[in-house]
């Protein structure tokens, strides 16, 4: 490893939200970020020229995972290992469909909840472990970390919220079965399904805008925002990349940031 090595880490939903403040914590001259979402941003090209970071933006749509994953997993396999001090993956989209009971979720955004809540997050571990993994075949010994971005919601179930629900309670127990096998290999993986708290994001405005008639939880969401009990992205991007950063990382696979 040269004594210049730098971070690796792949943030997926890095163009709004909190997937958005974390992109500019991580944007620092050891690192490369390679961030994944619908679309770039500018900001983050700008922002990576002002600090003088290692900034690779795709233009993927995670709803086609698997194309994300082939991608991903050639990028890794390219990468000159002597040059990397650590590897993180960052699995942070998520999308809300219609809300109310299931039988009113149009198909295709029941299809697409689920495909960018679960099945990217699945595909593109895949894909880290697999090609990091073949780093370790070859002698580097960096440590190798998986965060996944859960939700209280996959742990308590809410009305008119089946697919999202859904989508974060796989993804707590698909992180909880792979922490069980990357601790039977050598120099295995961390892996972490992490609740991030309430945070002031377009998915809280797009809860609270919701019909109650439709939605019996909805004044739930009004209250939090008019008592002031949601995080800022910023704060909650703070908080999560601290818990990254923890060195009992991994030892719970699944967390929640405010424990």
């Amino acid at each position: 490893m040269s004594l210049a090595a730098q971070h690796l880490t792949v943030l997926t939903g890095a163009s709004r939200g909190m997937g958005l403040a974390m992109a500019r914590h991580l944007l620092t001259p050891d690192r490369i970020l390679l961030c994944i979402s619908r679309r770039t941003t500018p900001e983050l090209e700008e922002l990576a020229r002002l600090r003088g970071a290692t900034l690779v933006q795709w233009s993927m749509d995670l709803s086609q995972p698997s194309q994300v994953a082939v991608r991903l997993d050639a990028w890794l396999d390219a990468q000159p290992t002597a040059d990397i001090a650590s590897a993180t993956l960052i699995n942070n989209a998520g999308m809300i469909p219609r809300i109310g009971p299931i039988d009113q979720c149009p198909g295709n955004e029941l299809e697409d909840a689920l495909r960018v809540g679960l099945e990217a997050p699945m595909q593109l571990t895949a894909a880290f472990l697999r090609a990091t993994g073949h780093w370790i075949t070859a002698g580097w010994r960096g440590p190798r970390k998986v965060l996944n971005i859960s939700s209280g919601l996959g742990r308590h179930a809410m009305a008119a919220q089946a697919p999202y629900c859904a989508a974060k309670a796989g993804l707590d127990h698909f992180t909880r079965c792979s922490a069980l096998d990357e601790a039977q290999r050598e120099h295995g993986a961390r892996l972490v399904s992490l609740a991030p708290g309430v945070i002031d994001t377009e998915m809280q405005e797009q809860l609270r805008g919701g019909d109650p008639a439709a939605f019996p939880d909805r004044e739930r969401f009004v209250d939090l925002q008019r008592q002031g009990q949601l995080t800022s992205p910023e704060e909650a991007a703070a908080r999560v990349l601290g818990w990254l950063q923890r060195p009992d990382f991994g030892d719970q696979p699944v967390a929640d940031v405010r424990e």
